[in-house]
């Protein structure tokens, strides 16, 4: 039986930086697969004059475009609010503005970011998520699974929230489709030794792979499972 699934990206290119192979899987056995992206992520860049903001962002959702084309992405949503200040906005207004999109499609599966990541718009959309999905009875979210993303999850300090993988999802056969729709999203990707590298990219699903038995994987955190 096939489900829906929504990923609740702070930014465009979260999607496949944090789970962009499982989306692949996802579409490819018939599930519906959406995205809603919460903030713009380009605002918050000093060095980019006012002039070319807008031409930066358009750019930005024409390579979300690609990429949901790539890994078979039925929907996108742009909630625009601003980059990397999501905490100057009172909680309430993005989880109203989530929970509009969360009406529309009802998903039973939500893929977010890790509450422990260094960029503080990741966790915001985690808490907004918890907030918007609260268990109550006629909740259609059944599923709520927190990814990592590179520059960000393995970024802050000791002391804060560590990302323990407790699920595997096998995406060997999907992972050139990951690096494809990454490669769509080549103004955000960075040259090696950075770890928003491709190299680096491919290197980590290898690596979360072999550590489940598989060629490679994409790992996540369980927020919460109802089965």
């Amino acid at each position: 039986m096939s489900e829906t699934i929504l990923v609740v990206a702070a930014h465009a290119d979260d999607e496949v930086l944090g789970c962009g192979g499982t989306l692949a899987r996802h579409a490819q056995e018939g599930d519906m697969v959406h995205v809603v992206f919460l903030a713009d992520g380009v605002g918050s860049r000093s060095f980019t004059p006012p002039s070319a903001r807008c031409r930066e962002l358009q750019e930005r959702k024409n390579a979300a475009v690609e990429a949901q084309r790539i890994l078979g992405i039925q929907s996108a949503h742009y909630l625009d609010f601003p980059d990397n200040r999501l905490d100057s906005l009172p909680l309430l207004d993005i989880v109203q503005a989530l929970e509009s999109v969360l009406k529309k499609i009802a998903p039973q599966v939500i893929y977010t970011h890790h509450h422990g990541d260094l960029n503080i718009d990741h966790r915001i959309a985690h808490e907004a998520v918890l907030t918007a999905c609260r268990p109550q009875p006629g909740e259609s979210v059944q599923a709520i699974y927190a990814f990592e993303v590179m520059s960000a999850t393995e970024w802050n300090a000791p002391a804060a929230e560590p990302f323990l993988p407790q699920m595997h999802v096998n995406i060997a056969p999907f992972l050139d489709k990951k690096i494809a729709a990454l490669t769509a999203y080549h103004e955000e990707m960075r040259a090696p030794p950075h770890s928003r590298s491709l190299e680096h990219l491919r290197a980590l699903a290898v690596h979360r792979g072999m550590s489940a038995g598989v060629e490679a994987a994409e790992a996540f955190m369980v927020v919460r499972m109802l089965r």
